[in-house]
């Protein structure tokens, strides 16, 4: 990886410590001596490293009192600056002029580089940065990932593909997450450039600070180096945004027959193993309890460790929890709309299809911990749903075991049906 220099000469000498310009860099050596002497930077804090780095490159520096303050948030300003010195970031094919009025004069360069640069869009403000606010995480994604578009147009289709994605973070399940930021959160969390929070939120409102910078200096460098297709979690991000479901990622064995193994008796036009074709449409349900919608459908390999697996498996699953005769987890988002009353046990009797039951919602810490709708949140007294038109999780098995009836078979009130198998060749 080519090695992040400052581009330009601009000194930010107002500060004692914090972001620093070209002009006011010593040798590489001596800033790197200095952050051993940081008294609140002990070798064991968590960004010790990247802020090392990131003094020793030049875009921070410590404060007189020998700290450097590693919890202190970062303003738009000192961000838009450190971001407009990016040398690896090209240009924006098409720039807009720096328009605001509240930019600082120390700023107002580094700002116009970073617009130049493609990590700030000036007509999503009205004229004004609120240049000396504190940079939120929401706003530090879109900058980022905005940023990203310059650097591959395929990372700016993927802002698109995730507008309807599932996004692994606490707020997208409480429904807290601001729209205009969903498809910038969904990117920064397929790249790894960012994550959630120990709370499992990704904390869109919540300042971002001197050490998280250091940290998303050295990701957003390799990040950019990278083509998107490379990061599964991105692809299943994008997948589930454009069909509903990550099964063509994490199950790609399960797919239609083709045409030549159907019996003749069977109208092939009808089938399909898209599953965009049965995202939120009606299926035909075997009872008249209710009319239901799988929204979503997200599949999880159990037996994967690391970042082989699912960008999903910490929203759902607990850590060493494994199905038997090698199944794997299946998670489908159900909306129904009851016609009079529906208790819980009729909601099974709706479709019956081992890998998308509605019966159950995922048991385990992980969706408690996320705040996944639940069923049990929507139920009543003797077990009846509490709502008319009730949206939540269900749990199922995706199983290869062929005596264990690994069809997933779901027909839709238009005659279409959706019918997928695991095939091996």
């Amino acid at each position: 990886m080519k090695k992040m220099i400052l581009s330009g000469v601009t000194a930010l000498a107002l500060f004692t410590g914090g972001v620093i310009g070209s002009g006011s860099i010593g040798s590489s050596v001596e800033a790197a001596q200095a952050t051993l002497k940081f008294k609140d930077v002990p070798s064991t804090h968590w960004a010790a490293a990247a802020i090392n780095s990131a003094v020793e490159q030049g875009f921070f520096k410590g404060y007189s009192d020998g700290t450097f303050k590693p919890s202190s948030p970062v303003t738009k300003a000192e961000m838009a600056s450190i971001l407009g010195r990016l040398t690896d970031q090209p240009n924006a094919a098409a720039q807009e002029a720096n328009n605001f009025t509240d930019v600082p004069e120390w700023a107002k360069g580094g700002v116009s580089s970073a617009i130049a640069k493609g990590f700030i869009i000036p007509s999503n403000y009205n004229g004004k940065l609120d240049a000396k606010a504190s940079l939120t995480r929401g706003e530090m994604a879109t900058w980022l990932a905005q940023g990203l578009t310059v650097v591959d147009p395929d990372y700016k289709q993927a802002l698109s593909d995730v507008t309807n994605t599932v996004i692994p973070a606490k707020e997208y399940f409480t429904g807290k997450l601001a729209s205009n930021q969903k498809n910038a959160v969904a990117v920064a969390l397929g790249t790894g450039l960012m994550s959630v929070a120990s709370d499992k939120n990704f904390g869109t409102d919540r300042t971002t600070t001197r050490a998280e910078v250091a940290v998303l200096i050295s990701r957003y460098a390799n990040v950019a180096k990278t083509k998107p297709a490379d990061f599964q979690g991105l692809n299943e991000l994008r997948e589930v945004g454009l069909r509903g479901t990550n099964i063509n990622i994490i199950a790609p064995k399960y797919k239609v027959l083709p045409e030549s193994r159907y019996p003749e008796s069977e109208d092939y036009s009808k089938v399909t193993g898209d599953f965009a074709k049965v995202r939120n449409q009606e299926l035909v349900t075997k009872t008249n309890y209710a009319d239901i919608k799988v929204k979503n459908w997200i599949v999880i390999n159990p037996y994967l460790e690391g970042a082989a697996r699912s960008i999903y498996y910490p929203v759902f699953v607990d850590e060493n929890s494994k199905p038997l005769r090698g199944a794997y987890y299946s998670f489908a988002e159900f909306e129904m709309n009851i016609k009079n009353s529906m208790n819980q046990l009729q909601a099974g009797s709706l479709i019956q299809t081992v890998s998308m039951n509605p019966v159950i919602s995922p048991s385990s810490k992980a969706v408690l911990n996320y705040s996944v709708p639940h069923i049990n949140d929507l139920l009543g007294s003797k077990g009846v749903f509490n709502v008319k038109n009730p949206v939540y999780w269900g749990k199922g098995l995706l199983h290869f075991d062929k005596e264990l009836n690994p069809e997933v078979f779901l027909r839709l009130k238009d005659g279409t049906y959706f019918k997928v198998i695991p095939i091996n060749n």
